[in-house]
């Protein structure tokens, strides 16, 4: 599903270089939840970016999908995030003059698919995350929780095989990150879709399949939880 082959990320830093992934080799398993883990400045969103087409490696190759992401122009890079991958962000990147159906709504809005179609979609997905009766309620009205909790609902909507998380709990209580854990957790093993997340709450790894610690760039360990 995702694959890294010997992957380097090198970034300049006025005239130095600097690794930020360095030579990641790693295959994630489909229908699983991993969890990647390390310090700041490890590599981990890094990792993510590249996992996701918004960001090549400088060398190697990120296969999503057994194609290299290199191979890809723009425009089908934008489909496949568009059609393929769920993203989850821990600043939840919701549209403020938009209602939570409108905000979960909108990547089948940019598909062409209808206000109506779109909505019969958005019911049930608002349901299974809680928020129901906050369907017409603006970003603005909603706790951190629920704001998370429309991300993923979002993220949800347009069925994709792989959901990428960023930080899902980075600005949430334990309490409220753990229902969003819970959540996540179900989408790997209800739904069958592969999920990875990069975080520092190490509670997250009890929810896990699978825990891949990165430091300086490099995969320190990876196995299960």
């Amino acid at each position: 599903m995702i694959e890294f082959r010997d992957v380097r990320k090198v970034y300049l830093q006025g005239t130095r270089e600097v690794a930020a992934l360095d030579g990641v080799t790693l295959r994630i398993t489909p229908g699983g939840f991993t969890c990647l883990m390390g310090p700041s400045g490890s590599g981990k969103s890094t990792f993510l970016h590249l996992a996701g087409g918004l960001d090549l490696p400088t060398s190697g190759d990120v296969l999503i999908e057994g194609q290299p992401t290199r191979s890809w122009n723009d425009d089908a890079l934008t489909l496949l995030r568009r059609r393929r991958l769920g993203f989850v962000f821990q600043f939840f990147n919701l549209i403020p003059s938009l209602t939570v159906a409108e905000n979960v709504a909108l990547p089948l809005l940019l598909e062409g698919i209808s206000a109506a179609e779109s909505d019969l979609r958005v019911k049930p997905l608002l349901e299974r995350v809680g928020l129901s009766d906050r369907r017409l309620h603006a970003p603005a009205g909603l706790s951190g929780g629920e704001m998370q909790r429309t991300a993923i609902a979002r993220a949800l909507i347009a069925d994709p095989a792989i959901v990428l998380a960023d930080e899902p709990t980075g600005n949430l209580d334990r309490a409220t990150g753990r229902g969003i854990l819970e959540i996540l957790h179900s989408v790997a093993k209800r739904d069958g879709r592969t999920v990875v997340i990069v975080t520092h709450d190490p509670s997250a790894a009890e929810f896990a399949d699978r825990v891949v610690r990165l430091r300086d760039g490099r995969i320190e360990s990876d196995g299960s939880p």
